[in-house]
């Protein structure tokens, strides 16, 4: 590969990272917000012991489960691509 792709393709990657990275800022915040609200529901339906509490503690921790799939796929993917901008710099500076 010519070095000239491969700058454009660190550019690529240095991009997605950026995007990823930001995306992964408001995943957390968002999973933070989600977890509170699990909390808040478990306790509730603790106290009350309804079904209504039940399933609202169960949708809430859906929730909560899915923002922390999301959250590990997205930090999955940072370490892929952040892999593959080690590569193309190796290949840059290698040559």
């Amino acid at each position: 590969m010519g070095r000239s792709l491969l700058e454009r393709r660190l550019s690529e990657v240095a991009s997605r990272l950026k995007e990823l990275r930001a995306e992964l800022t408001v995943a957390d915040e968002q999973l933070a917000v989600l977890a509170d609200e699990a909390d808040d529901a478990r306790m509730r339906s603790l106290v009350s012991e309804t079904p209504l509490a039940g399933h609202e503690l169960r949708e809430a921790q859906r929730h909560a489960d899915a923002m922390a799939r999301h959250r590990a796929d997205l930090v999955t993917a940072i370490a892929e691509l952040e892999a593959s901008q080690d590569e193309l710099l190796d290949r840059i500076f290698g040559s």
